[in-house]
């Protein structure tokens, strides 16, 4: 029984990379289009192919504000998502289906409160969007270099949120201790609130210092797609996202 059911698993597996995965062409492609998979040994490209078609196998990716989606764009929107989840696996995003794609930045209607507590309401512009217990929305940008960094950021929320509320601490593995990452978060994120505040030079995005929320996904695609500018900022929190994303990415020198 137990031989049987391994036997069924690695057919079904076979079956979706045959049915879903890149062809070895399409997979040449994504690798020109995304130069950082270069720095990734055969193995772990060869298990982020294989995330990839177990991602398109599960969840759907569809056009919206009349984007035509092709699969090509498909599956270079299901790599970028599966990034941060190379380490951990597709279970972290159970729970929820859909990803939603407009052909540029969109509007959602909202309300929000400024720094005196004045609650306002209307539409904002946005490259992404993710709800809670719902799709991920993210704008198809292929010309703007940040595209990949807006889907991988969206997706840093979705992880986040696996506790019930993106606030900053996704659940954290076995091991790992809730007081290191505190502290290296928040002395992390006061320093960048420090800069920002102060008009000094930043080592990314200040949409960091919105709130933690906000820091951990930014820091989270930094870690995933330039980890040197993260490691030279925040030694500590690379070090805690290391140990969170369980994998390591290439940073010259360490």
């Amino acid at each position: 029984m137990i031989k049987l059911s391994r036997w069924y698993r690695n057919w079904r597996h076979r079956r979706v990379q045959r049915r879903f995965g890149p062809s070895r062409a399409e997979w040449a492609g994504l690798l020109r289009a995304f130069p950082l998979l270069g720095r990734y040994d055969a193995t772990t490209q060869q298990r982020l192919r294989e995330l990839v078609a177990s991602f398109l196998a599960q969840k759907s990716i569809e056009p919206a504000g009349g984007l035509v989606l092709t699969e090509g764009m498909r599956q270079a929107i299901a790599l970028q998502a599966c990034l941060p989840i190379l380490g951990l696996g597709l279970q972290w995003y159970r729970g929820w289906r859909s990803v939603i794609v407009y052909p540029g930045d969109f509007r959602v209607h909202g309300a929000w409160m400024d720094d005196d507590g004045v609650v306002h309401e209307g539409d904002e512009v946005r490259a992404g969007e993710a709800w809670d217990q719902g799709p991920v929305v993210v704008a198809w940008t292929p010309d703007d270099p940040n595209s990949a960094a807006v889907v991988v950021h969206e997706f840093a929320h979705k992880l986040d949120s696996c506790n019930g509320v993106a606030n900053g601490m996704p659940p954290l593995h076995r091991g790992m201790s809730r007081v290191e990452w505190t502290r290296a978060f928040t002395q992390a994120y006061d320093h960048f609130c420090h800069l920002v505040t102060e008009g000094r030079a930043l080592p990314f995005d200040s949409y960091a210092a919105t709130d933690p929320a906000e820091f951990f996904a930014v820091v989270s695609e930094v870690f995933l797609l330039e980890p040197e500018r993260l490691y030279r900022a925040y030694p500590a929190v690379y070090g805690q996202l290391v140990a969170f994303y369980r994998w390591q990415p290439w940073v010259a020198g360490i």
